[in-house]
């Protein structure tokens, strides 16, 4: 039986209607693969407040404003990951990546599907699908 990882996930746009995506290290899970920013949920904590101290570890911004996106779940062979992806809507700070990832500003069109773990593609479609109708 595979264990569940629960993910708070932020989708972070700038005024070029740009995401920012931040490369997984090597070593880790689904690794050289980009991916929305975020992290573990831990034992007693809210997923708001996981999105908002995983974010400031991760990428060193604070989070002021963020609503709820999107949750989905996604089995891989070796885990289950249970995603709560929110779009950021204020923040302080310039993002840098605090733990030696890399970090990139993205058009939302420009997503390429096959360069994110498979949990990700709905989040891409999503995403795209809101860009489109506005």
């Amino acid at each position: 039986m595979t264990s569940t990882v629960h993910v708070a996930v932020a989708i972070i746009v700038n005024t070029h209607n740009e995401v920012l995506l931040a490369l997984r290290q090597a070593h880790q899970h689904q690794g050289g693969f980009w991916e929305f920013p975020g992290g573990k949920v831990e034992a007693n904590e809210s997923v708001y407040d996981a999105l908002v101290r995983e974010i400031e570890e991760e990428i060193g911004i604070i989070i002021s404003s963020a609503q709820d996106f999107l949750a989905l779940s996604h089995d891989y062979e070796d885990k289950s990951v249970l995603l709560d992806i929110w779009r950021v809507t204020e923040y302080s700070g310039k993002p840098q990546g605090q733990e030696g990832q890399q970090l990139r500003w993205c058009a939302i069109n420009d997503l390429a599907e096959d360069e994110f773990p498979a949990a990700n593609v709905a989040i891409i479609r999503k995403l795209k699908s809101e860009c489109t109708t506005k």
